[in-house]
């Protein structure tokens, strides 16, 4: 039975693995905005019934035969906030998400990233490495516009050259969902809903999904001191799972090394 012990241990290390890479990814994003830490989950595999309880026994011999993992769960609990001083730069105090389209493919995508720009054609866009995506609200802001605000409600105004009153932009919605975590990442800050997180719910600022914060932005919501502890016991399970193989495999060793007199 001790090849038994090998292939199991085996499934705890390579549980361990992927959960190292999730921690491996938390840390190399704890300065990206708004990011999400994840956590791995883990199960038990399937067991070997070698006597069944019964009723006269007060249990039976189940034998676990591993481990494995059930779900990488995103942790969406809200970063702190960073001032920054831009009047572009958005955070959102609450649950909801911002709404972005991509130009190139039509795709609506959300995020919590507010680090906006102004693109040329005047829309309020996400800025990105690959390209700009505009805020599925509609935001528009006339060339040489100045006093640009966003205020808590979603309303952005501003005020045109040669102008002493302010003018509307359009009022910025936020999106829940019913179920954050079955949100799917996508990368660059954003995710795309599905059948489990439900379909999006717009509504106002103010009206549940949170309140707007001009000139801040989300900070990751890792926490390094956390991450480095689940590391170190994530390394010492690792180095226990390969003892268990090192002392199956002697097993063996020394059942191979039998000989008959």
């Amino acid at each position: 039975m001790s090849v038994q012990t090998l292939y199991t241990a085996a499934t705890g290390m390579q549980a361990l693995e992927t959960k190292l890479d999730v921690i491996a990814n938390n840390l190399a994003n704890v300065n990206t905005t708004a990011f999400k830490k994840g956590r791995a989950n883990f199960e038990d595999l399937f067991y070997r019934q070698e006597i069944m309880p019964t009723e006269e026994t007060a249990t039976g011999t189940s034998i676990g035969l591993g481990t494995r993992v059930s779900s990488v769960q995103t942790d969406h609990k809200q970063g702190a906030f960073q001032e920054t001083g831009n009047s572009l730069d958005v955070a959102i105090e609450g649950i909801g998400f911002f709404e972005v389209t991509d130009l190139q493919t039509g795709e609506t995508s959300y995020t919590r990233s507010g680090n906006f720009g102004i693109n040329a054609n005047g829309d309020l866009v996400l800025a990105s490495s690959s390209s700009g995506r505009p805020l599925a609200s509609g935001i528009n802001i006339p060339e040489g516009s100045t006093n640009v605000t966003i205020q808590k409600d979603g309303e952005v105004v501003y005020r045109t050259p040669g102008s002493v009153n302010l003018s509307s932009a359009g009022k910025i919605q936020l999106a829940t969902f019913i179920n954050q975590q079955g949100l799917v990442k996508l990368g660059e800050n954003l995710y795309r809903e599905s059948d489990s997180s439900g379909s999006a719910v717009l509504s106002d600022p103010g009206d549940g999904a949170g309140f707007l914060v001009q000139g801040a932005l989300e900070a990751s919501n890792v926490e390094p001191v956390q991450e480095l502890i689940d590391l170190i016991t994530t390394q010492r399970s690792f180095e226990l799972n390969s003892q268990v193989v090192k002392a199956g495999d002697e097993l063996l060793q020394q059942i191979a090394n039998l000989r008959r007199f």
